[in-house]
């Protein structure tokens, strides 16, 4: 019967921030009013619906001067992943007529590679771009791919597993000489639901089409996302039935979370810079003592172009549902990988298209931090994380010849 190692500190250390962020007090308190005394609908023509309209405009002014958009290119979902189904069918679909094949990286999010084979399975021709070891797409690659009838491109900007940094201004750049004349195809959606706080988000020096964005990533409330759509590209809603976002997303608005996005964006905004710097020096750290104290570590991603926040690594010969129970067990939250692929026993579709072991990609672990991590939180997980490994192993039926990978 396994036992857990003694707690040296019974308090909560959370180590998931890419899953999820907390709600930031000054988001909280901004939202606070749209929850009792300013509770109208957006939609109605008195003067309680009007404030409601205005506090929609107000932040999407607000987003889209951060963007370096236009308001009008802002469209607000319920969530990252109905953007990325959005970017992904909407678009795809209004430009059937001009052709019906779509590129994917091997690593987006499963909104966008389920949205692709959704597509597929409507007729549509789908190419997966592979990736490198480190999870870095070839844009030569990716340009061999594009053919006259292709019209999507999906890239995300960063990954939400293992933290790598793809080259989206690279391929934006590139992608520019297959638009002769006036025609504007292949168009560039990418996800940059984990890069928000970390990475610039000026969509005009980006070059992409589409971006997709998430509050539940940038301490603002979940229930809320965004797409950025530039002016002039056509899509075809996948909500029906009012006139809200300008005819692409029908439903009621959420005036709170609609506001406390905007004021999250601004303040991570704010932080970037020092924030990122903070958490790469606490991510370096981290990361040595791990490949360091555990055996046979993996780290999985590019070991310098990656976000901040972000440690990922295989360790031979354990489970990583074990190790995450025995972790949270001493207070320590973290996950193997994508929340939203929690419960999938199945091997991770991000380290199989970088190449990992599939028994290796089942000892994985993502550590993420974030705005509240500090270098003793780190101290205390490397006090607990080694002996929980060791005494995983030594109950292993796996072979306990450590392996590691050149």
């Amino acid at each position: 019967m396994l036992t857990t190692v003694a707690s040296a500190n019974p308090k909560k250390i959370y180590l998931d921030y890419a899953a999820t962020t907390p709600l930031e007090p000054l988001v909280l308190a901004a939202m606070l009013p749209y929850f009792s005394a300013e509770y109208a609908n957006p939609s109605s023509m008195h003067e309680s619906g009007r404030r409601a309209k205005q506090a929609i405009t107000r932040a999407r002014l607000d987003i889209a001067e951060l963007l370096n958009c236009a308001p009008d290119e802002l469209i607000f979902t319920g969530s990252g992943t109905e953007s990325d189904n959005l970017a992904m069918q909407g678009v795809a679909r209004a430009y059937r007529a001009e052709g019906k094949h779509i590129i994917v990286s091997a690593i987006e999010h499963k909104a966008v590679l389920e949205s692709a084979h959704a597509l597929r399975r409507d007729g549509f021709e789908v190419d997966i771009l592979p990736v490198d070891t480190f999870g870095r797409i070839d844009v030569d690659e990716c340009l061999r791919l594009v053919r006259p009838t292709t019209t999507l491109i999906s890239v995300m900007y960063a990954n939400n597993e293992i933290g790598t940094i793809l080259p989206i201004v690279e391929l934006a750049t590139a992608l520019k000489k297959f638009r002769a004349g006036d025609r504007a195809l292949p168009l560039l959606h990418t996800d940059a639901c984990q890069a928000a706080g970390f990475l610039p988000l000026d969509v005009q020096e980006l070059g992409v089409d589409l971006m997709t964005l998430n509050s539940s990533k940038i301490y603002g409330p979940k229930g809320v996302g965004m797409l950025y759509k530039k002016r002039g590209v056509r899509i075809q809603p996948l909500i029906v039935g009012g006139e809200q976002e300008m005819n692409l997303r029908a439903g009621t608005e959420s005036v709170p979370l609609i506001v406390g996005m905007s004021v999250a964006l601004k303040k991570v905004m704010e932080w970037r810079q020092e924030e990122s710097a903070r958490l790469t020096a606490l991510r370096d750290y981290f990361i040595e003592r791990l490949l360091t104290e555990i055996p046979g570590a993996i780290l999985n991603g590019h070991p310098s172009e990656r976000l901040p926040n972000n440690i990922h690594i295989s360790i031979p010969y354990v489970e990583g549902e074990a190790i995450l129970l025995m972790l949270d067990r001493q207070g320590i939250e973290a996950s193997t990988g994508s929340a939203c692929s929690a419960f999938d026993l199945k091997p991770s579709h991000v380290l199989m298209a970088i190449g990992q072991n599939a028994e290796f990609a089942h000892g994985s672990i993502r550590f993420s931090l974030g705005k509240e991590t500090t270098r003793q939180e780190i101290d205390q997980v490397m006090v607990t994380f080694p002996p929980i490994i060791e005494r995983l192993r030594s109950v292993s039926a796996l072979t306990a010849k450590i392996h590691v990978r050149v």
